[in-house]
Parts: C-alpha cells; structure tokens; sequence
C-alpha cells in the first residue's frame, strides 16, 4: 500500500482550515437519542437484544432516522460481545443505502459513518491496511477526533509508528484546540494507541 499517498490525503485534511464538529449534522433531537443509545453501548454490561430494541423503538418513534438506527445497530452487531460480522457488514450496506436515499445537507457525514464502519469491521478482522483506506475516507468526509484516532491506530497497526507519531505532532499544531484534545484523550486510554504515548 502506498503509504506517502495515504499520509497526503490525510494532512490535507488536517492542513484544510474547515472543519466538522462530530455531532453538527444531526438535529437536537437526534443527538440527545443517539447520547443514550452511547451510553448503552458503553456499559461493560449491556445486553444486545435489549440495545437493538430500544434503537428499534427510537427509530419508530421518530426519535432517530433511518440511517442512524442502521448505524447503532452495525455497532451492536460488530461489538466484543456479539462479533456478528455478517450482520454488521449487511447493516453498513443497508445504512449506506439509507444515507444515499435520504442525501440532503447531511450526506456527506451520513457516508463518513458508514466508511468509519466498514474500517471498524475490516480492523476488526485484522484487515488494518483496508481500514486505513476505509479510516482515511471517513476523514476526508468528516474531520473528527475519532476519525483521526482510527487513521493513527491503523498507521500503528500497519507498522508506520512513525508516520503516526508526525501525523499525531501536525494534528496539534494545526487543528481546534478542541478536537486536540479529544484527540489526546483518546491517546491516553486507547490500548491501540499505547505507542504513540
């Protein structure tokens, strides 16, 4: 894989004045829904069937749409506790469906999700090389803290710890103080991240 073509991508990215917060395309109502739904999938305890019924239940209820109810059920389905890779890949395909058939201002971000989830599921795999190309796609669709966190824990998977350390030093020196932190936070506790501390 071309590795210098992939880090051009990336620092574009990071270079580019514009930038995303990872929550401005959804409307208020969307964002406090998909809150609970995280806060579910974070606790070490959650019990699958019960997550999946209660995003079923916010996507009738009008609480969330089409194309999120897809994605926090591709998180479930490609979760520790589930490792559904074939659920998780047709619901990535079905979400990208979703996203393309809604479009509208929000396309763009709705895309970078599902790219930010076929990268999960081909890192998952231990495919890293595909997920930094599925991870620096994601990126170039939507600047956030986690989508720069996945390209830097692909780079590390892949070999280019040095290329992740250079890309982690331009990202401070470039990017909203805010997203550099959020950024470091995920360097201090992801495990994946360890070599880049």
């Amino acid at each position: 894989m071309d590795y210098q073509a992939i880090l051009a991508r990336i620092l574009q990215q990071v270079d580019e004045k514009a930038y995303l917060t990872p929550s401005s395309h959804l409307p208020e109502e969307h964002r406090e829904a998909m809150a609970e739904v995280e806060t579910m999938l974070q606790d070490p305890g959650f019990e699958p069937t019960e997550v999946r019924a209660v995003v079923r239940r916010m996507y009738k209820d009008g609480r969330i749409d089409r194309v999120l109810q897809l994605s926090a059920l591709h998180v479930v389905a490609a979760s520790p506790k589930v490792q559904d890779w074939a659920e998780a890949a047709r619901l990535v395909g079905e979400q990208e469906f979703a996203a393309l058939e809604q479009g509208g201002p929000h396309l763009d971000a709705n895309l970078a999700s599902v790219e930010r989830h076929r990268g999960v599921l081909a890192y998952l795999r231990g495919h890293y090389e595909t997920a930094l190309d599925y991870f620096t796609r994601s990126l170039e669709r939507q600047r956030t803290a986690e989508n720069f966190g996945n390209v830097l824990c692909s780079l590390v998977r892949v070999g280019e710890v040095d290329h992740a350390t250079a890309l982690l030093e331009q990202i401070r020196g470039s990017l909203p103080p805010e997203i550099v932190k959020d950024l470091d936070r995920m360097v201090a506790c992801d495990p994946d991240l360890a070599t880049l501390r």
